[in-house]
Order: C-alpha cells, then structure tokens, then sequence
C-alpha cells in the first residue's frame, strides 16, 4: 500500500446553533472505507473532483450526502491523511487505486432549517451513504466512528473545540 497515493478529501463539520455536529449513520459498506456494528457514524466527507477547489467541494459534498446548503463557513483545518484497512475487494473499485484519504475538514455553522436535511435522496447521481442522521457533541463522535478514523475525528476535536460551545 506504501506506494498507492492518497485521494483527495473533504470532511465537513456541520455545527448547528447548540454547538453540536451533524452526523450520518453509514449503511453500507464502500469497498475499504468499511463499517463495523455499532460504529456506523461519521461526519459528511467526500472526494475532490480533478481541478476543484476544496471550498467548492465541501458545499458540494455537504449538499450530496445530506441535502444541506444553508452553511457559514467557519475555519478549516491542513491536510490530515488516513490509511485504509486491507481491502481484498475487486481492484477496479473506485477506491481500491488509493492508501487513504488525504483530508481538508471544514467547520460550517448550519443556518437553515432541520427540514433541509435528507441524507436518503440521492443528488449529483450519487447514492446515499446515510440513512438517518442526529447531532451530536464534537468530543463524542470519534467513539462513533470506525478505528482507522478516529485519531482523525479526535485532531479534528481538538482544532474545532471552539466551535461547539
């Protein structure tokens, strides 16, 4: 895997008025970004398109996975890489070229209405990845999530910290 590059990312904190995130409950698996029991949620993150500036993508994901386009931007953090489990699945999926993920989180203040938010619709011809959704206080989600992300989600803590209050 050491010589597979990194695919480009971004990773949305969608902060509502209380301080608190958006997150996803994961319902299938994507080649090797796995989901294990109990451990299905993560924040909106997603790929950047060739040429696409990542605070175009962030809107643009958000938008995808959730349905959400009244956000503020807030901050965003460097570049954070995560490494993939082993994957054995076909090498022709989407993702099986890459190691990880080589990440830019951004923290956006959510300024809509709850009934903007639809994680089952698909848009852009993409699938759903969630099918329910709660918020839910920054310091917890990284024991949400599954292993090979969570020292990403508790860096992403600490950057954000001053946004959930």
């Amino acid at each position: 895997m050491p010589d597979k590059p990194y695919r480009p990312n971004v990773g949305i904190a969608l902060f509502n008025s209380a301080g608190e995130v958006l997150i996803g409950r994961r319902f299938r698996d994507d080649g090797p970004e796995i989901i294990l029991p109990g451990l299905e949620w993560q924040m909106p993150q997603g790929g950047i398109d060739a040429d696409e500036n990542p605070r175009d993508a962030v809107m643009r994901e958000l938008w995808e996975e959730t349905g959400a386009v009244s956000a503020d931007y807030l901050g965003e953090s460097d570049w954070i890489k995560y490494d993939f489990p082993p994957y054995d699945g076909p090498p022709t999926h989407r993702l099986a070229q890459f190691r990880g993920q080589r990440q830019k989180w951004f923290a956006l203040r959510f300024t809509g209405s709850e009934d903007e938010i639809d994680p089952l619709t698909p848009r852009n011809g993409q699938p759903a990845e969630f099918d329910s959704w709660r918020w839910e206080r920054l310091d917890r989600v990284a024991d949400l999530v599954v292993p090979f992300r969570r020292e990403v989600y508790r860096t992403v803590a600490g950057l954000f910290a001053e946004f959930a209050r």
